[in-house]
């Protein structure tokens, strides 16, 4: 068994170059002896017989000595006085040099002041005198180049110990109450944690106390929330006069509280830092952490490594196996601390069960007005307040009785579906909208502006001076994973867009009355936009100037043109633009009925313009500026 010298942390210092000749010679002939010496003797059995035939190294040379002492010390000496080594030729060929380096490393650190008390390893006389070919190979001669090899060994250790995750764990809605309603298994993480993050009710609930008498507990939510920290000592140490987290009064729990409060940016950065200081931190959370919970936050924030994940069973579990219904077919939704509708739009027309986890701002009433004016009135709301409480109450209502009631802030609601979802198509007729005064896109016109937008799933799509929404309605079919905005500067023209949209259960169609351009900037950014009209005025130029500067490189703009005026302004600004430009007539006829036949009317042709957005052209090294 061999005993190692390890150098933390840093590596052993080369030789300076004024003394690495030196070094080389007398390190290869010390080499050169122990190769061809005869059988090594341990430490003990001759100490001073050969002693005066080694090589010394000055001790008081730093530059060479010093270096030579920290390398040799890192290899293997014999651990054991009775057990001497075996001899270079008992040993395999790669072993022969480490058997002549620690001859040589004992020698060393016999002539260190450091070790002056230490065993030194000697050698016997060489049976035959040394090979000069050996002793005086040159450096460039030597393979493996052992003096280099020697000084570069050096061994790692650990510093400090990697911390332990953040533990989640999830509470099931139905569990009894308090400390004493947890599992065994759950009860104890919670005994030994040093702080407990969670929301304030549950807070409340495990310290057996309120929270808003605590002033230390006020500071600490204000501390979240506005990212200070008043911290001069560890927070191990900290327990009355920590700023961030209370001590949890009354109760058997020794871990000190920390509020779950928004923004969530310094909590989950308080979070990391009592975890790196040795703290055992155990976040608790509602059913499932990963169901739009705590636990995904602090995944995708500290790394899958860093947090220990703990789910119960979800809210959304919990509510269907209350109706009997299948959850793996359940789209659920969070609007709890969100007011993005946008997902609640594009999943009631899937045919499919919604789950919404709602709030006290995004409560089932608001939800079930919003759909309804949307036209989505073919389902059933399950409404559970307070699950699991002992003072639950369920509601089974129609989406009408649902809109006209009023439920508490910690709501799960369900829709089940109990009819087809109603959606728009392409190609629709005149006599199945809200026209007024007949301003109404014709359908060949209305497909061939589609075929040019190359409408994706997912894209935002404006439809400027949109009438009466036909366009609007047809996109939504394509763009049903995205948004549909109907631009329309008239009062009348714009509540028959609605209508349209209610009478269809588009509830991907969002309308905006204003007119352009100054109602644009407050949109979000569309890959798609048509125009059907309003570039006949002076606003014109700013119009398009806008839609162009929205668009991502790629996106495109289809323009419809009845006047031709309107049709030379397009032409043009698409030309300064540099933007490469299609250009359509569509001039079609309608069958209709005459003298008992039919005959073709001829409808009012209408020009198309189709552009899209160019990537920047590189520019090029070295080109001249024009003018020079």
């Amino acid at each position: 068994m061999k005993q190692q010298v390890s150098l933390p942390g840093f590596a052993v210092p080369t030789h300076t170059p004024d003394t690495q000749t030196r070094d080389d010679d007398t390190t290869n002939a010390v080499l050169a002896e122990a190769l061809a010496a005869g059988p090594l003797e341990t430490p003990g059995e001759h100490p001073d017989e050969h002693a005066a035939e080694l090589p010394e190294f000055p001790a008081d040379d730093d530059t060479a000595a010093a270096p030579n002492i920290c390398a040799f010390a890192e290899l293997a000496a014999p651990t054991s006085i009775d057990a001497a080594p075996a001899t270079p030729t008992e040993l395999p060929a790669d072993s022969t040099a480490t058997a002549a380096a620690n001859t040589l490393a004992a020698n060393t650190i016999q002539a260190a002041p450091e070790a002056e008390s230490a065993p030194a390893l000697t050698a016997p006389p060489a049976a035959t005198p040394a090979n000069p070919a050996i002793a005086g190979t040159s450096e460039q001669d030597d393979w493996p180049p052992m003096s280099e090899m020697l000084q570069s060994f050096f061994v790692f250790e650990p510093t400090t110990v990697a911390p332990e995750p953040i533990t989640v764990m999830g509470l099931d809605c139905a569990r009894p109450r308090g400390l004493a309603g947890l599992a065994e298994a759950q009860r104890q993480l919670a005994e030994q944690a040093d702080v407990i993050c969670a929301g304030r009710m549950l807070l409340e609930e495990f310290s057996s106390s309120s929270l808003e008498s605590s002033s230390t507990l006020i500071g600490a939510t204000t501390c979240a929330a506005g990212g200070h920290s008043t911290e001069s000592q560890p927070a191990h140490d900290q327990t009355a006069g920590d700023q961030n987290v209370a001590p949890a009064a009354a109760s058997t729990l020794k871990a000190r509280l920390l509020p779950l409060t928004t923004p969530l940016e310094p909590l989950l950065t308080r979070l990391s830092q009592l975890r790196a200081a040795g703290e055992r931190v155990l976040v608790l959370a509602d059913g499932d952490p990963l169901l739009f919970g705590i636990g995904a936050t602090l995944v995708r924030r500290m790394g899958p490594d860093a947090v220990r994940l703990l789910p119960a069973v979800s809210s959304l579990q919990q509510a269907c196996a209350r109706l009997s219904l299948p959850w793996h077919k359940v789209i659920c939704l969070s609007l709890h601390g969100r007011d993005d509708l946008r997902p609640l739009n594009v999943a009631c027309g899937k045919n499919a069960p919604l789950c919404i986890l709602t709030d006290a701002r995004m409560s089932p009433d608001v939800l079930a007005r919003h759909l309804l004016d949307r036209g989505v009135d073919w389902f059933d709301a399950h409404i559970f307040e307070r699950m699991g409480a002992a003072d639950e109450c369920v509601s089974h209502l129609s989406m009408a009785d649902a809109a006209g009631r009023e439920f508490g802030p910690a709501c799960t609601m369900v829709l089940i579906p109990m009819a087809p979802a109603r959606r728009p198509h392409l190609g629709l007729d005149a006599d199945q909208l809200a026209v007024d005064r007949g301003l109404i896109s014709k359908k060949p016109v209305r497909a061939a502006a589609l075929a040019l937008l190359r409408i994706e799933a997912g894209h935002v799509v404006w439809d400027l001076g949109s009438g009466s929404g036909a366009v609007a309605l047809e996109a939504s079919v394509l763009a049903h994973e995205g948004r549909v905005i109907a631009v329309e500067r008239s009062a009348g023209r714009a509540m028959g867009i609605q209508e349209n949209r209610r009478r269809f259960g588009a509830a991907n169609v969002e309308v905006r009355l204003g007119q352009a351009p100054e109602c644009l900037p407050g949109l979000p950014d569309p890959q798609r936009v048509f125009i059907g009209g309003g570039l006949s005025g002076d606003d014109g130029d700013d119009i398009l100037g806008h839609v162009c500067l929205r668009l991502p490189v790629g996106g495109r703009v289809v323009v419809s043109c009845v006047l031709l005026d309107s049709f030379s302004l397009c032409r043009r600004f698409f030309e300064d633009m540099g933007w490469p430009v299609e250009i359509l007539q569509i001039s079609a006829s309608e069958g209709k009925s005459l003298g008992g036949d039919v005959h073709l009317a001829a409808m009012n042709p209408v020009f198309l313009l189709a552009a899209q957005k160019p990537a920047p052209a590189p520019i090029q090294s070295g080109a001249q500026p024009e003018g020079r």
